[in-house]
């Protein structure tokens, strides 16, 4: 279970403060406490609650092997974005959004085939044999591969979720998820419509305290989903390594039971034996009268 959100908390990281009311999306008004000096005000209580349930959600995802892709190409939450999902073992993009990228995902991974291919290139010494223009052509595709997609190189398949820091500015990933019927999970502000995400944040998502408090709580639970899963394969592995001891430490004595069962050498029980398997074959009952009778007159 996620860790407890404190309030205090939200309030010091300017998590409350939402967008000018004139730019509000009706659609956040449950989420909305009072406006002040022209500007709406989060109700934090319910931003907790929110985050909870969203940092449960994504822990189970999480201790289930599945990944979580975050978003954010914003300029105030790249970096942080960046650093909480390296901490969480999770794939990130923080560069332009490459269309397609869910959508035409197989097309996605050539590319990152073709970036390993060039490594390989520098490894078995091909990349020197080419010409100088070549070698700057090849750097050049490199770079701009390493920078887009080299987040997600090690992400061999579709995400299990999304988690998107603004859904506005990331509307195309939104589009891309709600098509393959990714989960979504994200930073709503008062200029955004909570309907298009699935476990939604209300929270300030320009300022880079807001980001930061809401993306390391959320990293946080992963990383906690990622150490129970740990947790349940050692349990297992020790289960059945105690199961296999078990099984060894029984194996002897039936041997033992087996060996006891094994006919005696003795002379005279093999002949006991021998007659006992002959066929015995049943008087008449007038043969039995006739012997009755017989024994009778001897007397």
């Amino acid at each position: 279970m996620a860790n407890k959100v404190e309030v205090k908390e939200l309030l010091d990281a300017g998590v409350h403060f939402g967008h000018l009311t004139r730019r509000w999306n009706p659609n956040m008004a449950p989420y909305i406490y009072m406006e002040r000096n022209g500007i709406h005000i989060i109700n934090l209580y319910k931003s907790a609650a929110k985050m909870q349930e969203a940092g449960d959600a994504l822990a189970k995802i999480a201790a289930s092997g599945r990944k979580i892709l975050f978003v954010a190409t914003k300029k105030q939450a790249k970096e942080i974005v960046a650093e909480q999902a390296e901490k969480a073992n999770m794939p990130y993009i923080t560069e332009r959004w490459p269309g397609g990228m869910l959508t035409n995902f197989v097309t996605i991974r050539k590319a990152v085939k073709k970036m390993a291919s060039i490594d390989r290139m520098k490894k078995d010494g091909t990349f020197n044999s080419l010409s100088k223009k070549e070698r700057l052509q090849v750097d050049r595709l490199r770079a701009k591969l390493e920078k887009n997609l080299g987040s997600i190189s090690d992400m061999s398949r579709l995400p299990a979720a999304l988690f998107v820091v603004d859904t506005t500015r990331e509307h195309i990933a939104i589009k891309e998820a709600h098509k393959l019927n990714i989960p979504i999970f994200a930073m709503v502000d008062t200029n955004s419509d909570p309907r298009e995400v699935d476990y939604l944040i209300p929270s300030n998502d320009d300022a880079s305290k807001s980001i930061s408090k809401v993306v390391s709580y959320v990293a946080d639970s992963i990383v906690e989903g990622l150490s129970e899963r740990k947790s349940e394969k050692t349990t297992k592995k020790k289960d059945e390594k105690a199961s296999k001891e078990e099984k060894s430490d029984k194996a002897p004595k039936e041997k033992k039971e087996k060996k006891a069962e094994v006919p005696s050498k003795d002379a005279e029980d093999k002949k006991a034996m021998k007659e006992a398997k002959k066929d015995v074959k049943l008087e008449s009952k007038s043969e039995t009268l006739d012997k009755a009778k017989a024994s009778n007159e001897e007397e």
